[in-house]
């Protein structure tokens, strides 16, 4: 693991945006690994886009990626129902939230979402519902589906620029 990511309450830490075409699901999922090889604790990437833009996929694909690395094998549901799924990935703790279905923030308070922010790599799916609890200094991740490709998509990275220039070249989409 890296050092940690930069407290959730620095808004004052400087931020780069990183955008590219992802041709491929083959290349988000390159985009994903790229992620986990950076995760931190207190690293919250904020997933935004339509319904099917990819961001179950992203996230899925994050999480799968940490568990090969610790050994792990099992199942990664989407969190759609049950708002948030959790695993322990041996120094890493990662909370997969999908707020789709949320019908009031205080839920996240009882769910334990906002001390996550600080302790465990944080996947959150319709940021938008997080409201006053939209956590600082977060990664924002925003996939935009090509509407004359259907497997293309276009990402947007805004996010604190140690953690741009820290994303190893494999972030970097394969040619077509």
């Amino acid at each position: 693991m890296t050092s940690p990511a930069p407290s959730r309450h620095d808004a004052d830490t400087p931020r780069s945006v990183w955008t590219a075409d992802l041709t491929s699901p083959d290349a988000t999922a390159t985009l994903a690994r790229a992620f986990a090889a950076i995760a931190t604790p207190g690293l919250c990437v904020l997933l935004d886009g339509p319904v099917g833009a990819g961001k179950s996929f992203f996230a899925r694909n994050v999480i799968q990626t940490l568990m090969a690395q610790n050994g792990a094998l099992e199942d990664v549901p989407s969190p759609t129902f049950t708002l948030v799924q959790t695993y322990e990935l041996g120094p890493l703790d990662v909370w997969h939230a999908d707020l789709y279905r949320l019908t009031d923030a205080g839920e996240l308070i009882e769910l334990g979402l906002e001390q996550a922010f600080d302790t465990a790599l944080c996947l959150i799916e319709w940021p938008d519902r997080l409201g006053s609890l939209r956590p600082d200094g977060a990664v924002e991740l925003t996939l935009t589906p090509d509407p004359d490709h259907e497997d293309r998509r276009h990402v947007r990275i805004d996010g604190p620029t140690d953690l741009i220039t820290r994303l190893p070249s494999a972030m970097e989409p394969p040619p077509e």
